[in-house]
């Protein structure tokens, strides 16, 4: 007769599986039943008027009504900002032979991108430069590139100031009507 293929190890192997799958299946439902929570009202959570999560209902009495017309559901549309036109700035960096380089904004400290496509004239570090911004493939490049020219001072041209004349000057120069009143 041939032995059977089922050998002692084989089944003690197999008990202790079975055992393992029964164990973990009493720690789930003892996890389940045990679990805080115990429902949808331990789950949910209130903001009050400050803004602060709690567990009780807000008050009734202090609901605020809105209309349905003063929600606006579609989103602001953005205001684009007023930036000039023209913008000064320092160059931070140029290099000539490749072409390229950066511009450091005077106001806002930001750094754009130059191409040597994008100049009017030649420039070199540390020039003050006018330029314009459009947006590239990689960010803000700066175009119409030129050096910073100061605006002429309007020149103030203003009439001669007369000189003050002494007191025995204009004594001697004021007619007699105004001595006898300076007199009298």
């Amino acid at each position: 007769m041939a032995k059977s293929q089922v050998t002692f190890n084989k089944r003690e192997k197999e008990k202790k599986r079975l055992s393992k799958r029964v164990e973990k299946q009493q720690k789930k439902e003892d996890r389940k039943a045990s679990a805080p929570g115990g429902g949808l009202e331990n789950m949910l959570a209130f903001v009050d008027e400050n803004g602060m999560i709690t567990d009780t209902p807000p008050d009734p009495s202090k609901k605020i009504k809105i209309k349905a017309e003063n929600i606006e559901v579609s989103i602001p549309k953005r205001e684009r900002e007023e930036k000039p036109a023209l913008r000064k700035g320092r160059v931070e960096f140029f290099n000539s032979s490749k072409g390229f380089g950066f511009i450091k904004e005077l106001e806002t400290q930001e750094k754009f991108f130059v191409h040597v496509h994008g100049l009017l004239e030649d420039i070199a570090e540390n020039n003050i430069v006018s330029f314009e911004i459009e947006r590239g493939i990689r960010g803000m490049n700066a175009f119409n590139v030129k050096k910073w020219v100061d605006m002429p001072k309007p020149a103030i041209v203003s009439a001669p100031i007369p000189e003050k004349e002494s007191d025995s000057d204009s004594e001697m120069n004021s007619s007699p009507e105004t001595q006898e009143e300076s007199a009298g």
